[in-house]
């Protein structure tokens, strides 16, 4: 697999995430042993760039990846999120007072057994909390050698410029796949005018875009699940069918072709718990989409349009616009 460049660091194509991989964050994951043969094999696939936080679980997912990856540390760059005031098990608010972004980058570091995070993310932007202050304190950090590299997610435009001006953002994640463009706006031009690298998280749209989401989920936390709504997106769906037929691709191979042909700094993590669906994802970097077919997708996508909201209005409070 190729390499992208994200700000400072290089780090594989195409990343993983982990968001589903332990019992805790996600009931119904495979056992442990399982899910670290995973994360290993994705390493033999060419897969570097690992994502995961402290809330999931929470400390779970955290702790599974060190686990995992302990013996091949010096490969693979570990991304990780701070900003989740985590209380009995679960998230009570946001939390990125300097001392806490401290405390929590030196549990993670023990969490994922190494001595250096390679990007260490603001989870949500914290409106109690001066991004300034939560740059500068990620740039002391940097300065002592336990992160390598300050990243935002779900920030809007004007918070990354207002950070990026205290120290530099190294990358930017928010969700963005074929039924989530919202970055194309404003913040994918931002990242292009500073030297900004971006992350994609959910680029298959939460399974969708793979074929994995067949039926209608009303408790699914993405209301285009929803029954109503998951109906009306097979038409973005079939769309990809055909073109992924067109080139011997499954229809997920196709949705991440398509995102990582928008920048050549754009680097999409999807997640599995599947080894066949890692070898799947990892061999869509090979996947060469034409300029017409490019137009194609965007002017379907236009044309269709998307049913539902990406969140619920609880998700959708903790973004940053």
């Amino acid at each position: 697999m190729h390499t992208r460049t994200l700000g400072n660091l290089e780090v594989s194509a195409l990343g993983l995430g982990t968001t589903g991989m332990t019992a805790a964050a996600a009931p119904g994951a495979p056992d442990r042993a399982e899910m670290i043969a995973v994360l290993r094999a994705a390493v033999d696939e060419g897969v570097t760039f690992f994502d995961t936080a402290e809330v999931l679980g929470p400390y779970t997912t955290e702790a599974l990846v060190g686990e995992a990856l302990e013996p091949v540390g010096d490969r693979v760059q570990i991304a990780t999120k701070f900003g989740w005031n985590i209380v009995d098990g679960g998230s009570d608010g946001l939390n990125s007072r300097p001392g806490h972004i401290r405390k929590v980058a030196d549990e993670s570091l023990r969490r994922l057994r190494t001595d250096q995070i390679d990007l260490f993310y603001q989870h949500r932007v914290d409106p109690d909390v001066p991004i300034e202050d939560v740059a500068g304190t990620v740039g002391e950090l940097v300065a002592e050698g336990k992160v390598a590299g300050f990243g935002l997610s779900e920030a809007s435009a004007a918070t990354i410029r207002r950070a990026h001006a205290e120290f530099p953002v190294t990358a930017v994640q928010s969700e963005y796949s074929l039924w989530t463009r919202d970055p194309e706006s404003e913040v994918l031009p931002t990242c292009a005018e500073l030297g900004i690298g971006f992350v994609a998280f959910s680029p298959l749209g939460k399974g969708f875009f793979a074929g994995s989401r067949t039926r209608a989920d009303p408790g699914a936390s993405s209301p285009r699940l929803h029954p109503g709504n998951l109906e009306a997106n097979r038409a973005l769906y079939d769309a990809v069918v055909d073109l992924a037929r067109d080139h011997g691709a499954a229809p997920g191979q196709i949705a991440l072709a398509w995102l990582l042909a928008k920048r050549p700094w754009i680097v999409p993590i999807p997640g599995t718990r599947r080894l066949e669906r890692v070898r799947e994802n990892a061999a869509s970097t090979s996947v060469g989409l034409s300029a017409d077919e490019l137009a194609h997708l965007d002017r379907l996508l236009d044309e269709v349009g998307v049913a539902g909201e990406r969140y619920t209005d609880r998700h959708l409070g903790f973004i940053d616009r």
